[in-house]
Formats: structure tokens, sequence, C-alpha cells
């Protein structure tokens, strides 16, 4: 039995950042199949903002809770029946056999079966931002979204933490691209590749319309709701794939969102145009549902970090107690990439 403390990041109440508490508690040991992680870097979402404001979302946990969907850390312990994973390992992996997050702590146990090993030499904060971001890209770019080498891919919140990981995937993947994004984006936007398109001053679909003539083959939309859904919709060409990745207009427009999203992506799915919107299960279900692609394809992704093939873009790196700072930099906008929480600083 491990003795001795450890802190965490827990919600209270729901409600704005200032609701985010530190607590501290006795170090948590692993249970069988479980290994215990030394928390170096968690990642925060735009998922732990709305589970932290709401508490009707689906699979929301009783109060208190600890947010964070992906964690890098060194293997601390091993619970009965663990062999794959050693004591002093280093992995990556996500958190979402605890329901909602867990990552926001300076221990944490989970699945080995979740845990993927990092390449020496791999910098933790950048490896954090794989786990939710560029796996969740690689999956509706690639699983969902069918991307070929030489096709046309439009990137809504192409500044934001998933949007600058679908652009360094297409890039990879051969595309061309394009990415909504504020004008003070433009310069990363060019940088990853793609042509930017001013979502606050431009029409999209006019634009896209007068860069391409016949539209684009895969529109990945990060913003959801019904109008913009339809719109993402009339900026494909021919054959051309609609992925609705998320519902980012929640932030603003409240989670009646989320309702309209799926109205209007069954109604499309019925139009006979050549034009398709594909089923899109989350990441976490086709984790759970097939561990292996989950780790293999992690895996993939650490080693094209491990080559400098990948370069994610971070908004913030943040002690732990700052979290509810984190929480307010991400409501705010305007820092491109992903915020990671550092619990050992």
């Amino acid at each position: 039995m491990t003795k001795g403390w450890t802190r965490k990041v827990v919600v209270t109440r729901h409600g704005g950042p200032e609701v985010l508490t530190t607590v501290t508690e006795a170090i948590p040991e692993p249970g069988p199949g479980e290994v215990r992680v030394r928390v170096l870097a968690a990642g925060v979402s735009a998922f732990d903002l709305m589970y932290r404001r709401w508490g009707r979302l689906p699979g929301t946990p009783a109060l208190p809770f600890a947010l964070g969907e992906d964690v890098v850390g060194d293997v601390d312990a091993l619970g009965p029946g663990v062999s794959r994973l050693a004591p002093g390992e280093r992995v990556a992996g996500g958190t979402w056999a605890l329901g909602v997050g867990g990552g926001y702590a300076e221990h944490v146990c989970l699945p080995a079966d979740q845990l993927v090993p990092l390449p020496p030499g791999v910098d933790p904060a950048e490896a954090v931002c794989l786990v939710v971001n560029y796996l969740t890209a690689h999956q509706h770019l690639h699983h969902i979204g069918q991307a070929r080498a030489g096709e046309r891919l439009l990137v809504h919140g192409a500044a934001g933490g998933v949007g600058t990981a679908l652009l360094e995937l297409g890039k990879l993947a051969g595309l061309e691209m394009f990415g909504t994004a504020s004008a003070s984006a433009f310069a990363l936007v060019e940088a990853l590749g793609a042509t930017p398109i001013d979502y606050r001053s431009e029409d999209f679909v006019a634009r896209i319309r007068e860069l391409t003539v016949d539209g684009v083959d895969i529109v990945v939309d990060t913003i959801g709701g019904g109008r913009h859904l339809w719109r993402s919709y009339r900026a494909l060409r021919t054959g051309g794939r609609l992925v609705w990745l998320g519902s980012s207009a929640v932030e603003t427009e409240g989670l009646r969102v989320a309702a309209t999203s799926m109205a209007i992506s069954a109604l499309l799915r019925w139009l006979p145009d050549g034009r398709s919107v594909p089923p899109c299960p989350t990441m976490d279900e086709l984790a759970r549902a097939d561990g292996e692609w989950y780790r293999a394809t992690l895996g993939m992704l650490l080693a094209l970090l491990a080559a400098g093939k990948l370069r994610p873009v971070i908004a913030g790196r943040l002690p732990l107690a700052e979290a509810a700072r984190a929480h307010r930099l991400l409501e705010q906008g305007g820092r491109p990439g992903k915020f990671v929480l550092l619990p050992g600083a």
C-alpha cells in the first residue's frame, strides 16, 4: 500500500472556471488490470468546459469529479494481472474508462490496455496533444472521411487543437486544404499548408466555389448547428463527404445546437445528389469497440512525433493549480492550439 498524498482538480459545482478546486487526497492504488500513472501532462479540451458548465450533458458524473481526457506520465505502480507495462515506463493514454476525465491530477489509475509507451525523447506536452486531438482528427479524416491523396479538404475551426491536427495530418496525406479561422490565425493556417478563409467576414461557401469552382471532397465541421452544417454540405462537390466532428457552437448558442445538428445530419443523408454524410461514432466509442485500432494509431502518431513529422500547436503550458486560468483562456479564444496542464510545474 502506497503512503502519501496527491493533488487533483475537481468540479465542485457546475458553473464558471471558478468552480474548479484543488483538493488533496490519498494516492490511489491501481486495481486489477490497472496501472497508476504519475501525470506529467494533461490536456484541456472543449468537452472539459461543457462538463464543468452544465450538469445535464449525457454521462456527467455526480459532483465532485475531475476533468481531463488525455494524460502522459510515468507508470508508478502496477495492479494485479498487469504485465505489458513496467514501473518507470513513460506512457500516453485516455481516461475514458473513468467516465468523464480524471486527468487533472498528479496521479491517476488507468486500465493498462488504454496506455501506449512513448518513444524516447518525446516532449510530454506535445505527446498529450495526440491522445485526443490527433486521434480524433485521424479518425474523422481517414476512418470516416476516407481521405485520398489529391483530394480537397475544408476544415472549420482550423486554428483550434483539433483543427491544427487535421491540417497536419491532411498535409501528410497529400490533400489540398482550406481552413476557416480568424484573420489573426491566418499565418498559422498558411504555415500548416492550408488556404485560410475568414469566418467572420467571408462567406466560406462562396469563397470555396471561387477557389475550386466545383467544391471540396471533404468538409470536417467542428462548429455544428443546422445552418452551419447545411452550408458545409453546399461546399461539397459531387462525391464529397460532410464529416460532422463536433458542436463548438454550443459555447455561444447553447445545447440546442446538438439537437439541430443531429436533425440536419439525418435529413442530409436522404438527399440523392451524390454527396454524403457518413455516420460519425465518437472516438471514445471506436476506441472501446476496437482497442487495437486505438493503440496502433496512437503508436503510429507518437512515432511521427518522435520523427519530427508532427509538431502540435500548444496554446499554453500551465501548472495544474492554474486549471481555472486555462479554462478562462480557452473560453476567451484567440489562442491557437491546445492548452496543457503540467502537474509537476
